[in-house]
């Protein structure tokens, strides 16, 4: 069924994640009764979303014409671009999901920790054309942070539309270059629409190449006297075995730390992509047979995550790693913005415990972002030579940059369009237009849970996280309608009781006489009535004697 925003020959390009945000990619290519999902990503939560695992986008839109969905494509295999598979799945029919290289393993082994969902996951190759009806997708390798990481391009009937993928241009990469020459083919043939990554349409520059973060990397191992410990994002297999290689160098055995760095590498060895000699990589256990100057350890834990690995050493509470006298920790990445703070807090730790710590800084290259800078977006631009052009893959400040990065390479002003999610493009070989909004929003994981997590559920976990809880619990008998014992009060989180006993006393009594005083007007106990006016009453008794607001959760027992 066609859309009803869209005329008949117009091509929809809209996204459900990826605006405004750097995440949980999702974007959607639709012409007429087919539709074409391009990744389906997650976006780790801030430290304000309290107990959320991740956030996904809204699938209401997906649900509701999953009849059109011919596949979902994905682009690469890091988490923003593969992590909401398994919650996609279970909502919605997707009849084939096709990937490539790195990330066919990374999906099945998700789905493998998913039991129940099954995915027709099918491999693309480089050169491939696969054709899914009046819409048809191929392929250009580019370089990212992770091997096999690839630009999309969709053909409709009204024109070429190209999905960069994340990017940048390394001329000196330590897997295979992009191809360039079939970037510029697809330019020459004439491009409708560009949606193009904008994460680092900040940075006035070329991003720094791999090769200068390797050699580093090496270099640092040399002068390292103790136990090396190296953060980085388990996604990053190119960085990972650039760390290996500089161990092996420095006759060092390997040792990997939080489950997510497990699961990656072990697909990354199955599929070549991580190479050591037998006996480098060792059980974790085994670490304290080894002198400090022979182990490296490699962990999760960049972005201060407060239960991956490296949080858990700086905090001093990991099981089997203390920090020692002479232990090097390299952080091999860079905050992601909102990380700031907790990646502060984790360094500030390893300090106080005696460990020297190695960030990346201009006298240290010891990361390169995956991302191409403003000189990367000029060079796709001028390769791809779009009509039309919608940055994707950013902050909204990041978008704006980068559209006006588009005029300056030559797009016409008017011809750029910077949307929220949910923001409609309809586009033909003649015009574009923003044609209104499709359902789009953030969904909340938590847990294995989808979908129970919302705003009211988080602004009750915020007031407990800054004010804590007060309960008063009262036993009312039904018959006599009198008040038995002395109301109970607990506090979690608010005040230590102990040291404010006469204010416990306080509140015990005030609910004691305002309970006695309401229940012998009623003719039957109501409780929903007494909770609602007791939560009132006690809210305003203590912010008046405290400043506080703790969440207050009134509990009345009735006895015959």
């Amino acid at each position: 069924m066609q859309n009803k925003l869209l005329k008949q020959n117009e091509v929809g390009v809209f996204a459900l994640g990826g605006l405004g945000e750097v995440g949980k990619n999702m974007y959607c290519v639709e012409y007429q009764n087919e539709l074409i999902i391009i990744d389906s990503g997650i976006l780790f939560p801030d430290e304000h979303l309290l107990g959320i695992d991740y956030v996904i986008p809204d699938y209401t839109y997906l649900v509701e014409n999953q009849d059109k969905i011919k596949a979902l494509i994905i682009t690469h295999g890091h988490e923003d671009h593969i992590g909401g598979i398994p919650y996609l799945l279970r909502q919605v029919k997707i009849p084939k999901i096709y990937a490539s290289g790195l990330a066919i393993g990374l999906i099945k082994n998700k789905m493998d920790q998913h039991r129940g969902l099954r995915a027709n996951v099918i491999e693309y190759q480089e050169f491939e054309k696969i054709v899914l009806g009046k819409l048809s997708v191929s392929f250009f390798r580019t370089n990212h942070s992770i091997p096999d990481s690839f630009g999309v391009v969709v053909h409709t009937p009204e024109g070429i539309i190209v999905h960069t993928g994340d990017f940048k241009f390394d001329f000196t990469p330590t897997g295979p270059d992009a191809d360039y020459q079939r970037i510029a083919e697809i330019g020459k043939k004439g491009v409708l629409l560009l949606l193009s990554d904008s994460t680092n349409a900040e940075l006035a520059a070329f991003t720094k190449s791999e090769k200068i973060v390797s050699a580093t990397i090496k270099d640092i191992f040399t002068k390292i006297e103790g136990r090396a410990i190296v953060a980085t994002f388990s996604s990053n297999i190119h960085r990972v075995q650039q760390i290996i290689e500089a161990s092996i160098d420095t006759n060092r055995k390997v040792a990997l730390f939080g489950r997510s760095m497990l699961r990656t590498v072990d697909v990354g060895v199955d599929l070549g992509y991580i190479k050591a000699p037998q006996g480098t990589i060792i059980n974790s256990n085994h670490i304290n047979k080894y002198k400090p100057h022979e182990i490296t350890i490699i962990c999760t834990g960049s972005q201060g995550e407060p239960l991956a690995a490296l949080s858990r050493i700086a905090a001093g509470t990991h099981r089997q790693i203390k920090i020692k006298d002479g232990d090097t920790v390299i952080f091999s990445s860079s905050p992601i913005p909102g990380n700031f703070s907790s990646v502060s807090k984790t360094i500030n730790q390893l300090f106080r415990r005696g460990a020297n710590v190695i960030i990346n800084s201009p006298l240290s290259d010891v990361h390169t972002s995956g991302h191409g800078g403003q000189e990367e977006l000029k060079l796709m631009l001028k390769l791809i030579k779009p009509k039309y052009f919608m940055p994707i893959h950013g902050e909204y400040r990041m978008l704006k940059i980068h559209s006006n990065i588009a005029h300056m390479t030559g797009v016409k002003k008017g011809n750029e369009f910077v949307f929220d999610n949910g923001g409609l493009l309809a586009v033909t070989r003649n015009s574009a237009r923003y044609a209104g909004k499709v359902a789009s929003g953030t969904v909340y994981v938590d847990g294995k849970g989808i979908g129970d997590i919302g705003n009211i559920v988080l602004r009750d976990r915020r007031l407990l996280s800054e004010d804590g809880l007060l309960s008063a619990i009262v036993t009312v008998n039904d018959e006599t309608l009198k008040v038995i014992g002395k109301p109970s009060i607990i506090s979690r989180g608010f005040i230590y009781m102990r040291e404010h006993e006469e204010l416990t006393k306080e509140i015990s009594n005030l609910v004691s006489v305002y309970i006695q005083k309401k229940i012998t007007t009623m003719k039957k106990v109501n409780i929903v009535v007494l909770k609602k006016e007791l939560t009132k009453l006690l809210s305003d008794y203590i912010y008046a004697k405290t400043e506080r607001s703790p969440m207050i959760m009134p509990v009345i027992m009735t006895v015959n």
